[in-house]
């Protein structure tokens, strides 16, 4: 009992410093493993046992490639092509990259999304004289919903796949087709918010059309091997199932391939590695390990099969919604971390949680468009944004990000209720 107490207590003071933050983020797992450890509640060896070094590799291994494909121009010359092929057109530029956003996304982390086509859309904006907040917003939704449709494409997906042994096909096959839905609604929705205000002159447009889209290329050998890369790395992952290979080892091996070929600086590669995200992910684990071991897992995944009883799919819902609402405050790492052994309990006492995994990874994703601290893309470009001398407080986020949230979150429970409504039958 006492154990329990002390574990519960670190887990609620390592959330509570991260949510404050007062002190960084992996610093706050780094204590809260050490203490766990010193305490006497898990041992060295146990500790590490709980690190899920698959999610790991996959993040260090992506972060690697995208720090080689970057340096190629290739996600400038993809901003300005959009533009043009949207013929100027704020609206349709709009929603090119929404489009553009959401796919980067599904392959890449978040934040390196908006980071590389955040300053292209300051650019453009620019010389259509236009506000680029609009623009911003509609980007970091477009990420968080895009990043729900594959396996690579959030981390919660990362640790949800490498729990549950879910394959990258699989990923799209279930969470590809609400998050369509849920992008056709979204701009449906933005064209009802912004589509009055994104109106220029066509002398404004024609400037986008004289902007030359190859003056981006840096470097054009790493471009056309950066491009084929994308694609078999993508084919790695589809098929890595049939292939018998952990999605870490097609990250980590892709990694080594792109800075092979690519002829980058390997320092500088590993620099951009986001070491701080890798350190807190490891620590984390070991946190939540700890609420495993003395046994608060157990208790809760009993508490919550006892209040819904054999009413599988009001848990399912419960789920989403909870996972949704809590990663709209809370960051949603560890609260998916913290859901992941909980769900894996439910099976071990013999419930069919396939339908579980989908609205904990739907709901969580979903959920960070919520609020400005819902996820890292959103807390990155609204930072962005005010150095830039365009501020988003939490408010003006909160009233954009809140109903799309819910938008979203109530296609996915319609979803759900169609996809897995009789499913325990």
């Amino acid at each position: 009992m006492v154990s329990q107490v002390i574990a519960v207590a670190i887990f609620v003071a390592v959330i509570g410093v991260i949510v404050s933050e007062k002190l960084h983020r992996a610093a706050c797992a780094l204590i809260g493993a050490m203490l766990l450890i010193l305490i006497g509640i898990l041992e060295p060896k146990e500790a590490l046992g709980f690190i899920d070094f698959n999610t790991i590799g996959v993040l260090i291994g992506m972060m690697m490639f995208v720090a080689v494909v970057k340096n190629s121009g290739i996600f400038e010359y993809l901003a300005i092509k959009s533009a043009k092929i949207a013929k100027g057109n704020p609206w349709r530029i709009m929603i090119a990259f929404m489009i553009i956003t959401a796919v980067l996304s599904a392959f890449l982390d978040n934040v390196t999304t908006v980071l590389l086509i955040g300053p292209m859309t300051f650019s453009i904006c620019q010389k259509l004289e236009l506000n680029p907040v609009p623009y911003l917003m509609t980007q970091i939704m477009s990420s968080n919903l895009g990043g729900t449709a594959t396996l690579i494409g959030d981390p919660p997906n990362i640790m949800i796949g490498s729990a549950a042994d879910i394959s990258f096909a699989q990923f799209v096959i279930y969470d590809g087709p609400i998050v369509v839905i849920s992008m056709v609604a979204a701009i449906f929705m933005f064209r009802f918010i912004y589509g009055k205000g994104l109106s220029v002159s066509p002398e404004k447009m024609e400037l986008i059309m004289q902007m030359d889209e190859k003056e981006q290329i840096r470097d054009q050998a790493l471009f056309v091997k950066s491009v084929i890369m994308i694609f078999l790395v993508a084919l790695a992952f589809i098929l890595h199932d049939a292939l018998g290979l952990k999605t870490s080892i097609i990250a980590l091996s892709c990694a080594a391939l792109m800075i092979m070929i690519g002829r980058q600086d390997v320092e500088e590669t590993v620099h951009d590695v986001e070491w701080p995200t890798i350190v807190f992910f490891a620590f984390l684990f070991i946190v939540v390990g700890g609420l495993e071991k003395v046994g608060i897992i157990q208790n809760i995944a009993d508490l919550m099969v006892s209040t819904t009883g054999t009413h599988y799919v009001i848990l399912m819902l419960v789920i989403l919604w909870v996972s949704a609402i809590c990663s709209a405050v809370l960051d949603n790492i560890p609260f998916v971390a913290t859901l992941i052994p909980l769900i894996m309990t439910m099976e071990a006492d013999g419930i069919d949680v396939w339908p579980l995994w989908w609205a904990v990874s739907i709901g969580a994703c979903f959920g960070g468009n919520g609020t400005i601290i819902g996820a890292s893309a959103n807390v990155v470009l609204t930072g962005i944004a005010g150095r830039r001398g365009y501020p988003i407080t939490f408010i003006d986020f909160l009233k954009i990000g809140a109903p799309v949230m819910l938008m979203s979150v109530v296609l996915a429970t319609v979803y759900l209720l169609v996809l897995f409504g009789g499913y325990w039958k």
